[in-house]
């Protein structure tokens, strides 16, 4: 089950007919992938929060866009997902990009996260990157 939570007031999260936003394509990603939905939470916040988590839960003093807690066993995929609604408008304006564009991508970077895909090296980090570009293109907008 993935669902979705708000420690912000000013964030409307977009609804359709179908459900929540993105919530269909975050499934296809893990059917895709080859594993099961255990139970997801994204949870958005500010930067001050994500910052505070950073901080006390991996002794980092720096901001970013999104942390994820990866609770997964085999193939049922769990995890918590802090992501940062100000990074996310932030990093749109830098990249000239959506700011829906740019939330899904972090939304599937982090669930890449929990699938055990990884971005502290180089060669990692492009495997993930061309990950992402995949998703994003097959569940374009």
């Amino acid at each position: 089950m993935i669902k979705l939570f708000y420690e912000i007031y000013d964030f409307p999260i977009i609804f359709n007919k179908k459900g929540p936003f993105f919530i269909k394509e975050i499934c296809i990603l893990l059917n895709n992938e080859g594993k099961y939905i255990g139970n997801i939470n994204y949870i958005f916040c500010n930067d001050d929060y994500l910052f505070n988590l950073n901080q006390k839960y991996l002794k980092k003093n720096c901001y970013t866009d999104v942390l994820a807690f990866n609770y997964s066993i085999n193939q049922c995929i769990s995890g918590d997902i802090f992501i940062s609604v100000d990074r996310i408008y932030d990093n749109s304006k830098r990249w000239n990009q959506f700011f829906m564009f740019e939330l899904k991508r972090v939304m599937i970077h982090a669930v890449l996260h929990l699938l055990g895909y990884n971005d502290q090296n180089h060669i990692d980090k492009k495997i993930m990157k061309k990950k992402e570009e995949f998703y994003l293109n097959l569940f374009q907008f």
